[in-house]
């Protein structure tokens, strides 16, 4: 059964099925979904905000992904890897 399938059937079981089902299959997905919010500390808060304003007021280097993909190539290139 393809991808598209199972997310079809498993729509249409969620709109059709009983609770008590409904509810024991979501008591066996909850463990494995992922968690909705995650909260950064003070320090690391300030810290992504500090590393945010030098970069976009020019304070500190920044490079596309092609130029950071270029760097990285040169340097497997120049390491044998």
């Amino acid at each position: 059964m393809t991808y598209t399938a199972v997310k079809e059937k498993l729509h249409s079981y969620i709109e059709t099925g009983d609770q008590k089902r409904i509810k024991a299959i979501y008591a066996l997905l909850e463990n494995e979904m992922p968690q909705d919010s995650f909260v950064y500390d003070e320090a690391t808060i300030k810290a992504l905000e500090k590393i945010s304003e030098d970069a976009f007021s020019g304070k500190t280097k920044t490079m596309s992904v092609n130029e950071s993909m270029e760097n990285i190539k040169r340097h497997r290139m120049k390491n044998g890897i």
